[in-house]
Order: structure tokens, then sequence, then C-alpha cells
């Protein structure tokens, strides 16, 4: 199993797929784990394309005892595991926080960055704020570490719920569960990032194809948020999905790699 270790000696996980055609980088939503991918990784290899999957600090196979677990200290992650896999050129698919920490990881990666999907991000901002009414307050996310401590189970369980439409498998709900469940004790530091998160010059400042995918249905990002990005963008499409939640990639997997794959087969 592939790591990559860090400067504190720490190691996060990835996955290297090869294929002939360009390769995407997932990146995964807060507290998941780059299983979560594992079908479009799937749907992707099928046609040709490598996937790189890679485990957050804190999360998934990664070791949890980093003393830096912030969002462009992941990012720096993405940048060492694609600058070391040798490939001239990558697309790059960030889901919920994991979509921040793309735009973050792209910035880092410059030219070798060919496209980016935003995936029910949360990205440009995840808060109001100056001229951005949409998403939650600061503090709404500055409560959330205090809640986990509280109730770990409990809050995990309502989080897992809230991770896709109302009426969504009960199978989908228990694995996202298990996911948060199996995050690190401070796995929430990095979500506190989104609390002065502000990403709007530097997705404004890209000139490669940003493809931004919201959930109609979405309760954990506003809907809006994936409007604004790519409008934000200046070569921004904005795909919604009225009928799933926070995760498309697993409600509506079919349509999800379709649109995927029409993405990346027009990107040079």
């Amino acid at each position: 199993m592939p790591y990559l270790e860090t400067k504190n000696g720490s190691r996060t996980y990835f996955e290297h797929h090869r294929g002939e055609k360009l390769p995407m980088v997932f990146i995964h939503g807060w507290g998941m784990s780059g299983e979560y991918w594992n079908s479009a990784a799937e749907a992707l290899t099928a046609s040709g394309h490598g996937a790189i999957l890679i485990d957050h600090r804190a999360c998934g196979r990664s070791d949890r005892d980093f003393d830096d677990l912030s969002i462009d200290a992941i990012a720096s992650d993405v940048e060492a595991i694609v600058k070391g896999s040798g490939l001239d050129r990558v697309a790059l698919n960030g889901w919920s926080l994991g979509g921040a920490v793309a735009v973050a990881a792209a910035d880092l990666l410059a030219d070798k960055i060919a496209g980016l999907v935003l995936t029910c991000a949360a990205s440009p901002r995840y808060v109001q704020g100056e001229d951005f009414p949409h998403g939650g307050t600061p503090e709404d996310v500055s409560a959330i570490a205090g809640a986990i401590t509280a109730d770990r189970a409990g809050f995990f369980r309502t989080l897992a719920q809230g991770a896709a439409a109302e009426g969504a498998n009960p199978a989908l709900i228990d694995w996202f569960e298990r996911g948060f469940l199996a995050s690190g004790p401070r796995a929430s530091e990095t979500l506190m990032g989104l609390v002065t998160l502000d990403q709007r010059d530097m997705l404004a400042g890209f000139r490669f194809p940003i493809l931004s995918i919201g959930g109609g249905k979405d309760t954990i990002a506003d809907p809006a948020i994936a409007g604004y990005a790519a409008q934000c963008a200046a070569n921004g499409t904005l795909l919604t999905f009225e009928d799933s939640g926070h995760s498309p990639h697993l409600e509506d997997p079919v349509r999800y790699h379709e649109a995927l794959l029409s993405f990346l087969g027009e990107l040079k």
C-alpha cells in the first residue's frame, strides 16, 4: 500500500490506479476516505483513465497524529502525491470540504491541472460573509468540535443522515456513519478552516475548465454555493442533480459517472 511520508514522519495513504488517458485525483469529504470514490474510480479506469484516491490526514488509512490538519496541509499532500506520480497533467475532483482542498491543491499544482470538478464543494466559501449570503454561519461551524466531543455517536449519526437526500438507501447512511466514526480524534480541526475560508480570488484566477456539481436537496452545503462557484470561475459550468443531496456520486452514480467522463473527454 502506498503512503506519502511527510516531514514529521506521519503518513498519508493513497492509491494510484494507472490508465492511458487523463487521470483524475479524487479528494473526499471531511471524515470520509478514498473508498467513497471507488465506484467513480471503477467507471473511469474502465474507460482507460487513471485514478488517484487519497485519504485526508486523520481519515481513512492515513495516520492520525499529524501536527497540521489544515486544509492547506492536506492540499500540500495532494501536490506531493501528484508530483511524485510522474504525471504531467491531471484533473482534480473534490467533494464537500475536499472541494476546498482541491482548489488549494490546484493553485499549488498550476500548469499540471487540466480541469477541476467541485462536487457539492465547500468552496469558494462555506459560510456567510462579506458579499456572500450563502451557507451557514461561522458560529455553526465553530460549534461542531464541541458537539462531536459531547456526543460523538449521536452527532455522526445525524450527520450521516444529512449526507444524502431524504429516502436514501439505509445502507448508504450506515456507510457514511462508519466513515465519520473512524475519523481521528482531532479531525474536526480541519473543519475549523471553513470558518475563514475564502477562495474566491483563487477560483476566479483559474483558466482551466471547472465543473461545479450541486445537489438540489443538499442540506450540508447550500446548493447556491455550487452555482456561485460556477459563476466565479472564468471557465465554469454548473450541473445540478436536482434529486440528490450532498453525495450525488453515490446517490445517482450512473449519471454522475457519465458527467465525469464527458468532462474529462473535453479536457486538453
